[in-house]
């Protein structure tokens, strides 16, 4: 008798991830696993799908993204990558566990566990990312480790304070053993860092790195046993830089990853397709594309259930109409077609309130040399300039706009310290009106930039009364808003719904700016505040050098007469 089995699809090119080839087979699909990918199996389907001209490759994972810069809860998020051919992501939680701590992580899992999409949580490692920070919470390895028994949890997410690991500190290390005590792995984080450096953060066990934008650096980490994500987000633009570091002999130390990418740009480009899609287009053989895109990074996260279309994995899997161009005709979860969208809402989310008492006089800036240190935007980079730029002394700097020099201000928001950090941006090409929002890594403070002075205050409090969010004022009123009613993160409202905010407030921000900006502005300044990344960035404590690890004055101290 007949063995039966729930599906079959036919007449497709299959992906085999293992000898990377397309092949002409059948996939035989029951209890939502593929039991074999031969043609030729004495089986009786009570389903047959024809695929003939289409291609078939195994769900696609993104190995390192931080969801909540979707800026849309989790079961939203999951209608959206499903339909990009997306099943299953390595999510990194610290963006909330920063505002919220653990109540912050498990509303996210819970929320998650509306998707089909499978969401995979890596702890948060650095809340805060560094100990000076003013962040809303702080979680120790003792905080963490009882997270290990949720079953969406499998690691701990990029270890980005190399001073702690450097240094070896306890808690730090507690939570690298706590880890692997629980039979997953840690994630690094090793921006800026050189070869020996490297060295240090895998002896502390630390297997992955997302951090880089060239050829060299990807292969630094190759050399030193790290496997690599290759990254294409909304600002960190990194795959065409560092695909031809991608060679046939290191080709299953890389995978690919968003690392932040917004709701916006998710539904404009995709998520982990659109990495393919690049990776395709520079050259690479799709075959191999498809396998950085499932196989290598199961691998990487020690997902041994999936990544491949073989016997014993779960059936999630992408038909392709156009492999080149990564054309998803219909995606596979499970052995279910994903068919519509899950009809559900985010959970609502009341842990945290904005909390701040900022006036305008704490945004005032003395200039009292002629030369100042400058935060220098590089578009499409997380990482900033130092620039030293000539300024003209003044009791109270508000804006040289024919210099695209602006004040850009850092305020506390979760424990209403009144801290207010003031420096000097160049690149975000405003003529008038400001942005601010509550989106500010890895504290999530609040951040805003203007011309003036009134406008930063207008937009700052905005955000404060619809409890986060991201305001653009002009020189008279609100222009543009986006709610952000979770966490200051996280849009309460459907992804259509925040992709039309997040449309809008784009369409304003480039109303008040002379040139066409092409980076997005709201991102760029959210990771003006992350201290651990390259070079200088601001928070509410004032202006930090990543260099020197400490922080340093706006002006630049006079030259010394030099007398003959």
């Amino acid at each position: 008798m007949l063995k039966t089995v729930d599906m079959v699809i036919t007449g497709a090119q299959v992906l085999n991830v293992f000898t990377r080839e397309f092949e002409a087979t059948s996939l035989w699909i029951d209890a939502g696993h593929i039991i074999s990918n031969l043609a030729d199996e004495p089986y009786h389907a009570r389903q047959t799908v024809d695929a003939r001209g289409q291609w078939i490759v195994p769900g696609m994972i993104d190995a390192h993204v931080h969801m909540e810069s979707s800026m849309v809860a989790p079961s939203e998020l999951g209608k959206v990558l499903l339909k990009h051919g997306v099943t299953a992501i390595a999510t990194d939680p610290h963006e909330l566990a920063n505002v919220a701590g653990i109540p912050g992580i498990e509303y996210l899992i819970q929320d998650a566990r509306q998707t089909p999409l499978d969401v995979f949580f890596m702890l948060p490692s650095s809340v805060p990312c560094v100990p000076f920070d003013d962040n809303g919470a702080t979680l120790h390895a003792a905080d963490l480790r009882p997270l290990y028994a949720e079953p969406e949890v499998r690691g701990l997410a990029e270890v980005m304070d190399y001073g702690a690991v450097a240094r070896g500190d306890a808690d730090t290390m507690a939570k690298i053993d706590d880890a692997y005590a629980n039979g997953t792995h840690a994630d690094g984080h090793a921006a800026g860092l050189n070869p020996h450096q490297l060295n240090v953060m895998v002896n502390a066990g630390l297997d992955t790195d997302h951090e880089c934008s060239t050829v060299k650096e990807a292969l630094d980490r190759v050399r030193a046993g790290m496997r690599v994500f290759l990254r294409e987000g909304t600002v960190e633009r990194d795959v065409l830089t560092t695909i031809q570091a991608v060679t046939a002999a290191n080709a299953d130390r890389f995978a690919f990853c968003t690392d932040d990418k917004t709701i916006t740009d998710l539904l404009q480009e995709g998520s982990i397709d659109y990495n393919v899609k690049l990776a395709i287009q520079s050259g690479m053989q799709p075959a191999l594309a498809y396998t950085l895109a499932s196989y290598n990074a199961a691998q990487a996260h020690r997902l041994t259930d999936r990544g491949s279309l073989s016997a014993g994995k779960l059936a999630d899997l992408v038909v392709l109409d156009d492999v080149k161009n990564v054309a998803v005709a219909r995606t596979m979860k499970n052995g279910q077609w994903i068919t519509q969208e899950p009809i559900s809402k985010p959970l609502p989310f009341t842990a945290t309130r904005v909390r701040q008492h900022a006036t305008v006089a704490d945004f005032k800036l003395p200039l009292t040399t002629e030369r100042a240190n400058v935060i220098g935007v590089q578009p499409n980079h997380i990482e900033t300039d130092h620039l030293v730029l000539p300024v003209t002394p003044t009791a109270n700097f508000e804006a040289d706009i024919d210099h695209d020099i602006l004040k850009m201000v850092v305020v506390e928001r979760h424990h209403n310290t009144g801290k207010v950090g003031v420096g000097l941006v160049h690149g975000f090409h405003l003529t008038h009106g400001a942005v601010a929002g509550t989106v500010a890594h890895d504290a999530h403070n609040i951040v805003a930039v203007g011309t003036s002075n009134a406008a930063i205050m207008r937009a700052i409090q905005q955000i404060t009364a619809t409890n986060g969010g991201i305001a653009i004022s002009d020189d008279q009123q609100i222009s543009a808003s986006m709610p952000l009613a979770v966490g200051g993160l996280l849009s309460a409202d459907s992804y259509t719904v925040a992709n039309q905010q997040l449309t809008a407030l784009r369409t304003a921000y480039q109303q008040l700016c002379r040139d066409a900006v092409t980076f997005d502005p709201f991102i760029t300044l959210s990771f003006m505040t992350l201290p651990v990344i390259p070079t200088i960035k601001l928070t509410a404590r004032g202006l930090f050098d990543y260099d020197q690890f400490d922080f340093i004055p706006v002006c630049q101290p006079m030259r010394p007469t030099v007398k003959g």
